[in-house]
């Protein structure tokens, strides 16, 4: 089973994270990426290849990221998620990717490979890399499996002081449009923004802190003093495998949140081709996706090698199909650049007070 093997794992990981974070950063590639995927497990082949991992450069959330870049942040490649990858490309700040120098694109799953949001002029931008769920996760020795039934204990006052949701606009809106209703964002009509802008603002009389990173999550609830979090797979998967009373419900009344993640190469990167199309090729690798699976809790876009696993241990932790994926689910596609722009500004006044 997956949790049995997360332990080991983890301290697997983490000892190689020590010694990566030991040697000399590569300086011929530049990667801008979320904290925690500078994991060297993600990317083995490339640094066996090159004698040292890419650099890492991290932000908090993807409008982070976007605006860095803007101002001039110079990197190769970066990691944005499926919602934001069409803004970018409107910005100039991607270039279309050379498919014939990434040896398992005929690998990738479909569904996400193909994409029309992330093609132009018959040019690929973005490759898929991870994908999972962000849903209900909680404290069992705190929550009955009848109290976390429903999303609306997000807002219940009870839960005052107990509640963490991620600092991301994507999920935030994510949460909000499930518990008021919707679960395509893509078709929300502007009642249907300001319902979910509404249940966001009686949550955030609930929250402790706005998760910036998985490790600061589980902190809060390892502590005690997040009972309820908006989270990744990523939390539960790692804190049950290590003894935590912490579990993720997918399959409340509204259901959860599905997104996909993957690398893209951003333009006017002064690093070295050749070694983008190494990282790229490098966490492709079914070593990569095992990883990924069982260390994480996340889902692998080689569809291939996903297709090898174990499927009832798949299913288990929600990622055995996409059609699975996605029933009863918030699929965070690309919601319009009008919308997006509105969810953002909205947030940022939902989190100040206003």
């Amino acid at each position: 089973m997956i949790t049995s093997r997360l332990k080991i794992a983890a301290l697997a990981g983490a000892a190689a994270l020590m010694t990566s974070t030991a040697m000399a950063q590569d300086p011929e590639l530049t990667v801008f990426d979320w904290a925690g995927y500078e994991d060297p497990e993600f990317y083995t082949a490339y640094t066996e290849a090159h004698g040292a991992p890419p650099t890492f450069a991290f932000f908090g959330d993807e409008e982070e990221a976007f605006q860095k870049l803007r101002s001039g942040f110079k990197a190769d490649a970066a990691h944005p998620c499926s919602q934001s990858v069409p803004k970018w490309m409107e910005a100039g700040l991607l270039e279309p990717l050379d498919t014939s120098r990434i040896d398992r694109w005929d690998d990738l799953n479909e569904e996400f490979r193909e994409i029309e949001a992330y093609k132009k002029d018959g040019e690929y931008y973005f490759v898929p890399m991870d994908w999972g769920n962000t849903a209900l996760t909680y404290n069992t020795d705190k929550l009955t499996e009848e109290q976390v039934s429903s999303l609306q204990i997000f807002a219940d006052p009870s839960m005052m002081g107990k509640v963490s949701i991620g600092d991301s606009v994507d999920d935030a809106y994510a949460l909000g449009f499930l518990a008021t209703g919707v679960q395509d964002w893509t078709t929300a009509t502007d009642e249907d923004f300001q319902n979910a802008s509404d249940f966001l603002r009686k949550v955030h009389q609930n929250v402790l802190s706005y998760w910036d990173s998985s490790s600061s999550l589980a902190q809060l609830m390892q502590s005690g003093q997040v009972e309820l979090a908006w989270a990744w797979n990523e939390t539960s998967a790692t804190m049950s495998g290590e003894g935590h009373p912490i579990a993720m419900k997918r399959d409340t009344e509204e259901g959860a949140s599905s997104w996909v993640c993957g690398y893209v190469k951003l333009k006017d990167g002064e690093g070295s081709d050749d070694k983008f199309y190494d990282f790229i090729n490098a966490w492709l690798e079914p070593k990569t996706a095992d990883y990924i699976v069982n260390a994480w809790g996340y889902g692998h876009s080689n569809a291939t090698q996903m297709a090898e696993m174990d499927q009832e241990m798949l299913k288990s932790v929600g990622l055995d199909s996409n059609e699975s994926l996605r029933e009863n689910t918030l699929w965070q596609a690309p919601p319009g650049s009008e919308m997006r722009e509105k969810m953002i500004a909205e947030f940022e006044n939902i989190k100040a007070g206003f």
